[in-house]
């Protein structure tokens, strides 16, 4: 039998919450910062792009939400610092933190230059970590929280050209699993996202060759790329109380893409 006490139709509400979303100025991040919104959770909605980020707060605000603008940048660890010292000094909680923005140089490992994988690197392992440990403090500290980092699918399948950009989204998932066994006794909870292919600034060169992009559509089972605001659901999921006893995981929002091993569809 269900716990009566539960609120079934408020799972997925975050009224009183207060949620952190970096990468907030477009994209996943963007749709994420909207969606928690729209369940009730104060946004503040962060980015390297102050104006994007704004914007986004903008837009919550036009709404009917909460929200407020930081401009971050997650390769700085002192820039880390102070963003979570920020939200520290006007909320008295961190209940949420989402953490999206990653960079990709698509190049064989044979032309790769040692300066084009520090900053791939850089951006999309380090810049994760600073988050995951500065978030992971101040969660630890108030004893319960949610933290959610965008991996990829390319942290279990990769493809011609994606060596690094691979390496640090299966990197992400590590960290994630070590805060999470870390933490989770502390009451924190710690998940990654692996999308599949997503229409955003990231994959503007794939979405503008259409032989490349449809070739993208074909391979998912659902035959076509999502849309940003398809990201939202899951981080939403991640962030309420629907996912009480989910840590650790790696949450695939792919259409299938992983889920089958071929580009021929043999006939049955």
């Amino acid at each position: 039998m269900g716990d009566p006490a539960i609120d079934y139709a408020r799972l997925f509400r975050l009224d009183g919450k207060v949620a952190l979303v970096i990468g907030a100025g477009s994209g996943i991040g963007q749709s994420a910062a909207r969606a928690l919104a729209a369940q009730g959770a104060a946004v503040v909605c962060a980015d390297l792009d102050g104006a994007g980020a704004r914007a986004t707060a903008d837009l919550i605000s036009q709404a009917g939400g909460r929200a407020e603008p930081e401009r971050v940048d997650i390769v700085v660890e002192e820039d880390v610092r102070r963003l979570i010292a920020a939200v520290a000094s006007r909320h008295a909680r961190l209940d949420v933190a989402v953490t999206t923005p990653s960079i990709n140089i698509r190049k064989p490992v044979l032309a790769y230059t040692g300066e084009e994988f520090d900053r791939v690197l850089t951006v999309n392992l380090k810049g994760t970590f600073y988050v995951l440990r500065e978030a992971g403090r101040r969660m630890v500290e108030q004893g319960a929280g949610s933290i959610i980092a965008f991996a990829s699918i390319r942290a279990q399948v990769v493809e011609p050209g994606q060596s690094v950009y691979a390496a640090t989204k299966a990197g992400t998932v590590q960290l994630v699993r070590a805060l999470a066994a870390e933490i989770g006794p502390k009451g924190v909870r710690v998940n990654a996202i692996a999308p599949g292919v997503v229409a955003t600034p990231l994959t503007r060169q794939i979405t503008s060759d259409p032989a490349w992009a449809q070739a993208y559509s074909s391979r998912c089972i659902l035959g076509r790329w999502a849309s940003p605001d398809e990201m939202a659901g899951p981080v939403v999921f991640l962030a309420s109380e629907a996912s009480s006893y989910v840590t650790g995981s790696l949450l695939f929002v792919d259409g299938g893409w992983t889920a089958i091993d071929g580009r021929f569809t043999p006939p049955l």
